[in-house]
């Protein structure tokens, strides 16, 4: 069975998805068996802890050093999902895991991505801009904000009277059903 680690800083909407879709994946090969966090306290956490999955709470300079690459390395983790982590990722764990970590964005790359542009802020500059639609996108991860292989794209119309916050929870939707499965099967390659 593939070990995979989740990244997060927040809620963990899209943290709780993954874990429940491996779990009722009965033939999965992929288990999340190890949750990382910049925040204590965050919901993130919480979701771990009631699935019985070990956390790392983890420190920014550190970080930015070695990327935790020892800690992931000893907890036998072979590929790792940002999933609302907000960090840069450091050149050591891009290295430690090419084409073994995906992100997920809130928005059509490379349109509205880079630094600065997660949550809110992507929505309003979707709006801001009178796009026609909006989406995410699922990519590999490397050294630039938003910047790897995109493996998959899921869209939505923009209506006439769309706020930033029914954008928002619009594309959380195609977050929800599409990147789940989008995880198990990168996961195996």
């Amino acid at each position: 069975m593939k070990q995979i680690a989740i990244f997060a800083s927040g809620a963990g909407s899209n943290a709780k998805n993954i874990i429940e879709y491996l779990n009722r994946t009965s033939n999965s090969a992929v288990k999340v068996s190890l949750v990382v966090c910049n925040k204590p306290g965050a919901g993130v956490l919480t979701i771990a802890t009631n699935n019985n999955i070990s956390s790392l709470i983890i420190d920014k300079e550190k970080f930015h050093g070695n990327g935790y690459t020892d800690e992931l390395t000893a907890a036998n983790i072979e590929f790792i999902v940002l999933a609302g982590f907000l960090w840069k990722i450091p050149p050591a764990l891009i290295k430690a895991y090419h084409r073994k970590m995906i992100n997920i964005h809130p928005a059509l790359l490379p349109k509205y991505g880079g630094r600065g542009m997660y949550g809110r802020f992507v929505h309003e500059a979707v709006l801001a801009n009178k796009e026609q639609e909006s989406g995410i996108t699922i990519h590999f991860v490397d050294e630039i904000y938003d910047n790897g292989q995109i493996v998959l794209q899921a869209t939505c119309l923009i209506s006439h009277n769309e706020t930033p916050e029914t954008l928002e929870k619009r594309v959380q939707v195609l977050e929800h059903r599409h990147f789940p499965a989008a995880v198990a099967f990168l996961a195996t390659l």
